[in-house]
């Protein structure tokens, strides 16, 4: 563990002195770090070990992190992938992709398998596999499953155990009604009137 802070934090006990140079807080590493063996697994199979075209694999990790809601693992990608060469463009598109035009087919296809994969459980259409299959190899379409798995299980952790960006409090929550009027209740004869209820 101690090879494995140095990598990350430099001389220094990160517990003592948190943060990272990218400025989160770093507690992710630590809170890992508790059983080594876990931590250890998430490095298993290095992105530096992978052929797979770095910038497709930022842009799905990206969206990932997008979909899955965040904000570590959005803005730390969104770093990643500007260091792989990734256009500024795309970065900003990543949340919107759907309707923007600053992406290639075989980007396309991969932002396409990313939302099979996260936002409908798996369910990626025939369509969007064979879109996949004439953008890249078998092989690195096994890569990047196993990238968009791994990020979706760091994005899912995060948010989970309240780590780094992802340390915020609820959102959905009811929000007080005013004590004293100028809000109508939405039982008022004007909603009746206007066919809402």
């Amino acid at each position: 563990m101690l090879a494995f802070y140095t990598e990350v934090f430099g001389v220094r006990d990160p517990v003592a002195e948190p943060g990272t140079a990218t400025g989160t807080p770093g507690n992710w590493w630590t809170a890992w770090a508790r059983v080594p063996g876990i931590l250890r697994a998430f490095r298993a199979y290095p992105a530096g070990d992978c052929p797979l075209d770095p910038q497709l694999r930022e842009l799905a990790v990206l969206r990932t992190g997008y979909a899955r809601g965040s904000h570590f693992v959005f803005s730390q990608h969104s770093k990643s992938a500007r260091r792989a060469g990734l256009a500024e463009e795309k970065i900003r598109a990543v949340p919107y992709w759907t309707i923007s035009d600053a992406f290639s087919d075989a980007e396309r296809a991969v932002l396409a398998f990313v939302d099979g994969m996260i936002l409908e459980g798996g369910r990626v259409h025939d369509c969007v596999f064979a879109a996949l299959r004439k953008a890249l190899p078998e092989d690195h379409i096994l890569m990047l499953t196993y990238f968009v798995n791994m990020y979706a299980l760091h994005a899912t952790s995060t948010k989970a155990l309240r780590l780094e960006y992802d340390d915020v409090p609820e959102r959905v929550v009811e929000i007080p009604a005013p004590e004293q009027g100028g809000v109508q209740d939405w039982r008022d004869p004007v909603w009746a009137e206007r066919g809402a209820l």
